[in-house]
C-alpha cells in the first residue's frame, strides 16, 4: 500500500531521514518504533504531506503523493498533540470536522464507545488530557478511511479507554484497514502489532514480525529486544 524509497530529509545540519526504504502492505497493524530523534515523526509527516523530503519517493497505492494533497482525504490521522479550539464544545468540534470533510461518519458509535456522552456540551478547554484524547480518537476513526495513522494513541488514556482502543484497532484490522502506529509503550505494541519497523538515526534497523525480532535478538519480550539492538548499535558507533 505504501512504498518509501531512499527517503532523505535534513533540517539544517541534522539528518533526520537517511535514505530510508520501507514498504507497508495493505491491511494489518504496522508499528514504527525508535528513540526520540530517530525519524518517526518526520516519516509520518512526510507520508501525510506535512513535510517535504529532500529526495526520495513516497507512493500510496502505486501513486506518488509527493507535493500532492487530494489523497489526504482518504487518511485518518491522530496527532500526538491535538490543538483544539478552546471555546468550542465537544459536540461543536465534532460537527465542525464532519462539515469540513463531507463524508459519512460514525461519530455516535464512537462517542458511546469512549463514554463521551456526558461531555458533549463541555468546552474543550475544561476537559482533562485523557478526555481530550478520547475526543481525538473519535475524530480520527469516525470517517472510516482505509488508512489510519496514530501517533502515540495511548497518551493519557485510562485502563477502560485503553481497552476500548485496542478493541477498536482489532476490529478495524479485521475489516481490512491499514493502521500505522507510533508509540513508546512496548506492551501495547506486543498486543496489537503484526509488523514493526525500528528506526535509528533515520534508517531502518529492523523490519518484520514480533517473532522475528525475538529470534534475531534471542530475547523474549520487545523491550529487551529493542534494548539489545540499541546497545549493539551504540557499541558499533563507538568502535568507528
Amino acid at each position: 500500500m505504501i512504498r518509501i524509497e531512499d527517503l532523505k530529509k535534513s533540517f539544517g545540519k541534522n539528518c533526520v531521514l537517511n535514505g530510508l526504504d520501507l514498504e507497508i502492505e495493505k491491511g494489518g497493524v504496522f508499528v514504527i518504533l525508535g528513540p526520540n530523534g530517530s525519524g518517526k515523526t518526520t516519516l509520518i509527516k512526510s507520508i501525510l504531506g506535512m513535510v517535504n523530503p529532500d529526495s526520495g519517493q513516497i507512493s500510496i497505492n502505486n501513486r506518488s503523493v509527493l507535493r500532492q494533497w487530494a489523497y489526504r482525504s482518504d487518511i485518518d490521522y491522530l496527532p500526538q498533540i491535538a490543538n483544539f479550539p478552546a471555546n468550542l464544545s465537544v459536540a461543536e468540534l465534532i460537527r465542525l470536522v464532519e462539515d469540513l470533510r463531507h463524508k459519512p461518519t460514525r461519530s455516535k458509535e464512537l462517542i458511546h464507545l469512549f463514554g463521551l456522552q456526558e461531555y458533549l456540551g463541555s468546552k474543550l478547554h475544561t476537559l482533562s488530557g485523557g478526555t481530550r484524547q478520547k475526543v481525538n480518537l473519535v475524530l480520527t476513526f469516525m470517517f472510516n478511511s482505509e488508512l489510519v495513522i496514530l501517533d502515540e494513541p495511548t497518551s493519557g488514556l485510562d485502563p477502560v479507554a485503553l481497552l476500548r482502543l485496542k478493541e477498536l484497532i482489532r476490529k478495524e484490522r479485521a475489516n481490512g484497514k491499514t493502521i500505522i502506529i507510533t508509540t513508546h509503550i512496548m506492551s501495547f505494541v506486543e498486543e496489537v502489532a503484526e509488523r514493526i519497523v525500528f528506526l535509528l538515526d533515520g534508517t531502518s534497523h529492523y523490519e518484520g514480525s514480533l517473532q522475528g525480532i525475538y529470534e534475531l535478538t534471542g530475547q523474549s519480550n520487545l523491550e529487551e529486544a529493542i534494548a539489545q539492538i540499541l546497545q549493539q548499535q551504540y557499541a558499533q558507533d563507538n568502535l568507528v
